[in-house]
C-alpha cells in the first residue's frame, strides 16, 4: 500500500485522508443511528401505557432515563399534557424538527469528500502527465515502457479517487436513507402519542 501511494505522488495522501475521514463517518453514523432505533418501539409502548393512565411524571422518568432524540420529543409532548391536541401537536413538530437536525451531521461533509474524492486523483494525474512530458522535453521519449510507466503512475491517483469515490456515494445514499427513516418513524410515534394525550 506505501509503495502505491509513493507511486501515485502526493496527491495520494489527501486521498488517503479522505477515505479514513469517510470510513470513520459512516461508522459513527451507523452506531448511532443503532442506538436511537434500538427500543423505540419499547419505549413509545410503555411511555403510551404510562401516559394513557394520566402517570405523566412517571413516563417522564422514563424518557429521562432513555436520553434519545425520541424520548426527548416525548418529554416536550408530556410536559404540556393536558393542552389542546393542536398546541401538543405544534410543540411536538418544532421538539422533533430540533432533535431530527442532528441526524444529518456530518452527511454534508460525507458528501464532499465523496465529490473532491475523483477531482483529486484527477488532479494527480494531470500533475503526474505534466510531470511525464516535461521529463520527455528535457531527455527525449526514451523507451516506450519508460514512457508507460509514467503514464500508468500518473493514473493511479485517479484510480484511488474512484476507489474512494464509489463506496462514499453509496455509504452516503444508505445513512441519508437511514436517517430518514429514523425521522419518519419518529414523526408516527410522537403522533400517537399526542392523541393519547390530546384526548
Amino acid at each position: 500500500m506505501l509503495e502505491l501511494i509513493n507511486k501515485g505522488g502526493p496527491f495520494m495522501w489527501p486521498i488517503g485522508v479522505c477515505s479514513v475521514l469517510a470510513l470513520a463517518i459512516f461508522l459513527e453514523r451507523v452506531f448511532v443511528y443503532f442506538r436511537i432505533r434500538r427500543g423505540s418501539q419499547g419505549l413509545f409502548h410503555e411511555v403510551e401505557s404510562l401516559a394513557g393512565k394520566g402517570r405523566h411524571d412517571e413516563a417522564i422518568i422514563v424518557c429521562q432515563r432513555a436520553d434519545t432524540p425520541l424520548a426527548r420529543i416525548f418529554i416536550a409532548a408530556l410536559r404540556v399534557a393536558g393542552r389542546p391536541r393542536e398546541q401538543i401537536k405544534t410543540l411536538v413538530e418544532e421538539a422533533g424538527n430540533r432533535e431530527s437536525a442532528p441526524l444529518s451531521r456530518y452527511l454534508g461533509l460525507m458528501a464532499t469528500i465523496a465529490n473532491i474524492s475523483p477531482l483529486l486523483g484527477l488532479l494527480g494525474t494531470v500533475w503526474g502527465m505534466i510531470e511525464a512530458f516535461n521529463v520527455i522535453a528535457l531527455q527525449g521519449v526514451g523507451t516506450p515502457a519508460t514512457l508507460g510507466g509514467g503514464i500508468s503512475q500518473a493514473l493511479i491517483t485517479t484510480a484511488a479517487g474512484l476507489t474512494v469515490a464509489i463506496p462514499t456515494i453509496l455509504g452516503h445514499r444508505y445513512l441519508t436513507s437511514r436517517a430518514d427513516r429514523i425521522t419518519l418513524e419518529m414523526e408516527e410515534y410522537s403522533l400517537h402519542l399526542v392523541d393519547v394525550l390530546g384526548s
